[in-house]
C-alpha cells in the first residue's frame, strides 16, 4: 500500500523481505531490501522510479490505487538498472506516450535495456520541471554508480530524490531512520558503500563537495534503496563526506582460508602479536570459505591495515582467498596497507602470490610477508606472534 511522506509525496514502493542475495550472488542482503518508488502530486503529477520487474505488475496494480496512471502526467528516472526500471515496459503498456525524464546516459540504458521507441526527454544539472507550486532540479552524479545516475530536488517539500546514493538494502515497514535500530541501518549503509560506490569514490568526494556548496535547503533525503533519512539527514552526507576519502578506522583486519588449521593458528597467532603489541586497536579475524565476503569486504574498507593469509594448494592458494582478493581489488580501497602470511607443505608460494595480488589492489605492502610448512610449533607460533607485533608497529 501507498505511504504518505508529505502531503504532495507518497511512497508507492516495494519491500522485498525476501532478498538475501542481489546483483546475481555478488550481494548479500541479510536484512532484505526495498525498491522505493515516489509519487508526487501537484498541478501535475510526477512519478520517481519504479520497481524491479519481478515485481512489475504488483507495482503498476497497487499504483492504480493510488492514482488513475492517466493522471501521471511525468516519469523520472534517477538510473536505470534494471531494479529502478523493471516495471517501466508493464507501467508504459497502460500509459503509453508518457514522457520520461533522465540523462542522455539514462536515455541510453533504457533503450538498450528495452528496445522501445519510448518518449524520453533528457536532462542535465540545473535543469527543472515545474508541476505547479513545486520545481524539480535535476543533478547528474554519474558513477555513483553508474553513468546515468541523478538526483531529483523537490524545493517545497525540501525533498532530495538520491535513487542508489545514501541507500542501503534494509527491509522496513517503518519509512524512516528514527523508526529502526541505527547501528543496523548505518551499517548497511556502509556496507553498500564499501561493496557498491567505494571503487568511485574521486567521483563521489566532488559530488558531495558539490552538493554541500549548493547549500540546499534538506529536510528528507529519499533514497531508492532501504528507509529515508529523516532524523539529521545530512548525517549521511557526511557519512559518505568521511568515506570517500580514504576512510579508515583503528582496525587490523586477518582474513585467511585454511586447510588443516595449519594458517589458522597463524592467524590467530599473528592477531595476538598485534593486540600485545597495541592493545587499542581492534582486530577482527574472518574465514573466508565460511564468513560472508560482502562482511568482510565492509571491514576491509574500515581498517587501516589488512592481513592475507592462505596455505599453498597446487602451486597457488586457496579459491576462496582468491575470490576475496579480486573482489577487493575491484573495490579500489585506499589509505591500507597489507601483508600475507600463509602456510604450506613444499612449495610455499602463497604469500608472494598473494602479496602480487593485494600489490594490484592498491595496497601498500609492509613487508614479504611470513610462511611456515606444516604446522606450526610453539617456536613458529611464537615468530608469528612477534611478526603480529611488528606488524602493529608498522601500521600505527
Amino acid at each position: 500500500m501507498a505511504k504518505q511522506i508529505t502531503d504532495r509525496v507518497s511512497w508507492v514502493g516495494k519491500i522485498d523481505w525476501e532478498l538475501k542475495r542481489f546483483h546475481g550472488d555478488e550481494l548479500s542482503t541479510e536484512h532484505g531490501s526495498s525498491y522505493n518508488s515516489y509519487l508526487i502530486k501537484d498541478e501535475k503529477t510526477a512519478l520517481i522510479d519504479t520497481v524491479w520487474q519481478p515485481y512489475d505488475k504488483e507495482f503498476v496494480s497497487r499504483l492504480k490505487r493510488e492514482i488513475d496512471l492517466k493522471e501521471i502526467d511525468y516519469i523520472i528516472m534517477n538510473h536505470n538498472e534494471v531494479d529502478h526500471s523493471g516495471a517501466l515496459p508493464e507501467l508504459l503498456r497502460e500509459i503509453p506516450g508518457t514522457p520520461i525524464y533522465c540523462t542522455k546516459k539514462g536515455e541510453a540504458i533504457i533503450r538498450g535495456h528495452y528496445h522501445e521507441d519510448w518518449n524520453i526527454i533528457t536532462v542535465k544539472t540545473g535543469d527543472t520541471l515545474s508541476l505547479g507550486k513545486t520545481t524539480l532540479t535535476f543533478i547528474e552524479a554519474p558513477m555513483l554508480h553508474w553513468p546515468d545516475t541523478m538526483f531529483t530536488y523537490m524545493d517545497t517539500d525540501q525533498i532530495l530524490f538520491s535513487n542508489d546514493v545514501f541507500g542501503q538494502h534494509f527491509a522496513s515497514e517503518s519509512l524512516y531512520n528514527d523508526c529502526v535500530k541505527e547501528c543496523e541501518v548505518m551499517y548497511e549503509a556502509e556496507k553498500y558503500y564499501a561493496n557498491i560506490i567505494n571503487l568511485y569514490s574521486p567521483m563521489c568526494a566532488r559530488k558531495v563537495d558539490e552538493l554541500l556548496k549548493m547549500n540546499l535547503p534538506i529536510k528528507l533525503i529519499c533514497p531508492s534503496h532501504g528507509i529515508i533519512w529523516k532524523e539529521n539527514p545530512m548525517d549521511i552526507v557526511h557519512r559518505y563526506q568521511q568515506w570517500a576519502n580514504g576512510y579508515q578506522e583503528n582496525q587490523i583486519t586477518i582474513a585467511y582460508d585454511t586447510m588443516w588449521q595449519s594458517t589458522r593458528l597463524m592467524a590467530e597467532a599473528i592477531a595476538e602479536g598485534i593486540q600485545k603489541e597495541d592493545p587499542t586497536v581492534t582486530v577482527k579475524l574472518f574465514n573466508v570459505a565460511h564468513d560472508d565476503k560482502n562482511d568482510i569486504l565492509t571491514e576491509f574498507f574500515q581498517s587501516k591495515a589488512i592481513l592475507v593469509g592462505s596455505p599453498t594448494i597446487n602451486n597457488g592458494y586457496s579459491f576462496a582467498v582468491a575470490g576475496i582478493l579480486e573482489m577487493a581489488r575491484g573495490m579500489k580501497l585506499q589509505n591500507k596497507k597489507a601483508a600475507a602470511f600463509g602456510s604450506y607443505g613444499w612449495g610455499g608460494n602463497a604469500p608472494k602470490m598473494i602479496s602480487d595480488h593485494l600489490r594490484e589492489a592498491g595496497l601498500e605492502l609492509v613487508n614479504d610477508g611470513i610462511k611456515k610448512q606444516w604446522v606450526p610449533d610453539e617456536a613458529a607460533l611464537l615468530e608469528c606472534i612477534e611478526y603480529g607485533k611488528d606488524f602493529a608497529k608498522q601500521t600505527k
